[in-house]
């Protein structure tokens, strides 16, 4: 009887842990980020609270903060809305080729972007796990380019920052191309491994069998 309540109690205790922990990491999670927001945005927020005048002081700058991010947002979307025109597009074209281009990291960051948020340009062909150390260590890579020595070239990034990262040249049997779309891969090395399962599920599903 009293092993049976003393699981009862641990059981419950611990699923309503795995309930409402994930909650909590994710409201300080929101509280850190808005928090950044809210320190990069602060000469903004300042502004606003001193030109406009707001109905409670105890929330003026939370107030102000909201203001701000709205106008951002739609700073943003105007943006997107002027460069869907042909004469946004011009004008675009020439600032990235003819400066943007130019500055150290740019493109990288502009590809991860567009991976992040599921745009379909990259400059990698597919996802592979590939045995750097020609041993039975892994790692995540993205195949750059295949050679006719039978050599290929990857990228392995770094997590959680994928615009930097190493380039190896690799004899093709120790590269094993997974079927995951490039953005779910990308997204599992912003998050330092996890969603890694797929990539290696898929490689045991594709994997002959003795």
């Amino acid at each position: 009887m009293f092993q049976r309540t003393k699981n009862f109690l641990k059981t419950t205790l611990l699923g309503g842990v795995i309930v409402i922990l994930p909650i909590t990491i994710l409201i300080f999670a929101f509280r850190w980020l808005f928090g950044v927001v809210s320190s990069g945005i602060k000469p903004l927020t300042d502004l606003v609270v001193r030109t406009i005048p707001l109905l409670s002081n105890r929330y003026d700058e939370l107030i102000a903060t909201l203001i701000v991010i709205f106008v951002i947002l739609g700073g943003c979307f105007l943006v997107g809305l002027f460069i869907r025109t042909r004469l946004g597009q011009m004008l675009y074209s020439s600032l990235e080729s003819g400066l943007l281009s130019r500055a150290p990291g740019y493109k990288m960051v502009k590809e991860t972007v567009n991976q992040f948020f599921g745009r379909k340009q990259s400059p990698f062909s597919s996802v592979a796990l590939v045995q750097i150390f020609q041993n039975e260590t892994m790692v995540t890579a993205f195949v750059t380019d295949r050679h006719g020595n039978g050599t290929v070239s990857v990228f392995v990034p770094t997590g959680p920052n994928p615009t930097s990262g190493f380039i190896y040249h690799i004899p093709e049997k120790y590269v094993h191309p997974v079927d995951v779309p490039v953005e779910d891969a990308m997204r599992s090395v912003i998050s330092c491994g996890a969603g890694s399962e797929m990539l290696v599920n898929k490689l045991q599903a594709e994997s002959p069998t003795d």
